[in-house]
């Protein structure tokens, strides 16, 4: 998918700003999908929501010996993908797909909810939830990390060596130890020039009725300070405002090119000031990339944090906005960020 620039246009009017967005954002249906079933060796189970909802449907396969190594010789239980269904919810109808990884008896990890783009929430509940499994590439990235040194084929081909040596690096020093990743359905209720507010009924789904599961349902470690939080353009949108209402339930927050305007960057840096007073020890990372529609946005948003003494992380990747630097750059930044901030909170 090709771009349509770097630059953020500075507001003229709300209309205009949110015609703006939900342009910028509306370009991820043009990409290409890639409409795929589950990784080798996972496990697929559907089953209902709390709600008494019917499963779905069910299958298994075996572990693949990629899956297997990564646990050692005590390996009991391969990666396995679960797929949760609530008819209702706060926000509607949901599918949540959860990704184990491969674990021996009693082991626990960290817990990453991750929020998919605007091309998958126009996609439906069941398709979208699905969108970093099937189109952002999740299931492939976390059989590399376990298996390094990546390569320049792992990021498609999206950065440069000095990107690659950089996540090698962090491997060599600390390897990839494993989340439980929660991918929900992202509706498109935050696009464009919408209210803050409506982040609302998502932060009640994922507090309220998903994080409850989660630790009921998988092996996770206990504690909202082993909770992490992040997605990508609108999910970015969605990670930040959510996890910003309700800082207490998280240990870590971020963002994958987050779609916002750089007037929003005023009302962020306050929000991210209470939510720090709520939870000093709460970890922020923005991220973005040299081609991405909302860098410049996403440098008004850190430097306002800065001037409000909000602690973070500002990091800037090569990269347009596209499917491929999800597949690439995208998830494999996503991944070890939260494998390394959940951890340090767990020690």
């Amino acid at each position: 998918m090709t771009g349509v620039g770097t630059r953020a246009a500075p507001r003229r009017a709300r209309r205009g700003r949110g015609a703006k967005l939900r342009a910028v954002l509306t370009l991820a249906v043009a990409g290409v999908a890639c409409e795929s079933s589950p990784g080798a060796g996972v496990a697929q189970v559907a089953s209902a929501g709390p709600r008494g909802n019917p499963p779905r449907a069910s299958a298994s396969a075996s572990a693949s010996p990629s899956a297997a190594a990564s646990t050692g010789s005590g390996a009991r239980a391969p990666a396995e993908e679960r797929t949760w269904i609530w008819e209702t919810s706060a926000v509607g109808r949901m599918h949540v797909v959860v990704s184990l990884p491969p674990r021996r008896v009693g082991e626990r990890f960290p817990v990453l909810i991750a929020f998919h783009g605007r091309g998958e929430a126009q996609k439906g509940a069941a398709r979208g939830a699905r969108g970093w499994i099937d189109d952002y590439g999740l299931p492939r990235a976390l059989q590399r990390l376990v298996a390094p040194p990546l390569t320049a084929s792992d990021l498609m081909e999206v950065g440069d060596e000095e990107l690659l040596s950089k996540l090698n690096a962090d491997l060599r020093r600390e390897p990839y130890r494993g989340l439980v990743v929660v991918t929900p359905y992202t509706p498109d209720i935050l696009a464009g020039d919408r209210a803050f507010s409506r982040a609302e009924p998502l932060a009640r789904f994922v507090v309220d009725e998903l994080l409850p599961r989660v630790r009921s349902e998988t092996p996770c470690l206990e504690g909202a300070a082993r909770v992490g939080l992040d997605g990508v353009s609108l999910g970015g949108r969605a990670a930040l405002l959510v996890g910003l209402a309700r800082p207490e339930s998280f240990g870590a927050v971020g963002t994958l090119q987050p779609a916002f305007d750089s007037a929003d960057a005023p009302d962020l840096a306050r929000r991210a000031q209470r939510a720090r007073e709520r939870n000093p020890t709460l970890s922020l990372r923005l991220l973005t990339s040299r081609a991405d529609f909302f860098l410049l946005s996403t440098r008004a948003i850190s430097s306002a944090f800065t001037a409000l003494g909000v602690h973070h992380e500002l990091r800037v990747v090569p990269g347009p906005h596209d499917y491929e630097f999800n597949r690439g750059p995208g998830v494999y930044e996503m991944l070890l960020f939260h494998d390394r901030a959940l951890r340090r909170a767990a020690r």
